[in-house]
């Protein structure tokens, strides 16, 4: 009896699938989705193409200075994460379908203006260490996934094509401290 019951609501659930799925192609009412769409919030939308000039130009306006000042753009980004420690992996990325789909973007896709590019020194600049010449890593910047790449092929190019030099500090070194036979 029990595998008659059992058989009977596979069948069931087929036939009433096979019937949804019809309904759900063949209807003529709109689906639920395209009714409750709701208007993009134009702070988040990140559609619109923003051309390098007027990146380089706003890294030199007054509006960036008061924003950022002499600071990095990543110098005071905070993450929020739960937990008392912050998690080694950023996020994969921001930006989803063209939309800022966070509530803390990460400080590159939160201003739609800085474009990662080669020939946008400035910019790149700030994420490379003054010390030892490195990539800053995204734990430290706080960037997502998805830009700390951009950002490590257009600083690779840069550097390929010049726009930056590839520099590593010279360091004077007092040999008389562990050498006691030099003068």
């Amino acid at each position: 009896m029990s595998l008659f019951h059992n058989i009977r609501s596979v069948i069931n659930r087929a036939v009433l699938s096979d019937i949804r799925i019809a309904v759900r192609y063949y209807s003529d009412q709109p689906d639920e989705s395209e009714e409750q769409q709701k208007p993009i919030d134009p702070t988040k939308d990140r559609t619109k193409i923003i051309p390098l000039e007027t990146s380089i130009r706003y890294l030199q306006s007054d509006a960036y200075k008061t924003t950022y000042g002499d600071k990095p753009v990543w110098f005071l980004y905070r993450r929020n994460h739960k937990g008392g420690f912050a998690p080694r992996k950023t996020r994969r990325t921001c930006i989803r379908n063209g939309i800022i789909s966070t509530g803390n973007p990460c400080p590159v896709c939160r201003d739609e203006y800085l474009i990662l590019d080669p020939k946008n020194v400035s910019l790149l600049e700030q994420f490379i260490s003054e010390y030892t010449g490195q990539i800053l890593e995204p734990s430290k910047t706080g960037l997502c996934q998805k830009k700390h790449k951009e950002l490590l092929v257009a600083i690779e190019r840069a550097w390929d094509q010049g726009y930056i030099t590839y520099d590593v500090p010279f360091r004077e070194y007092d040999y008389s401290l562990y050498n006691t036979n030099v003068n």
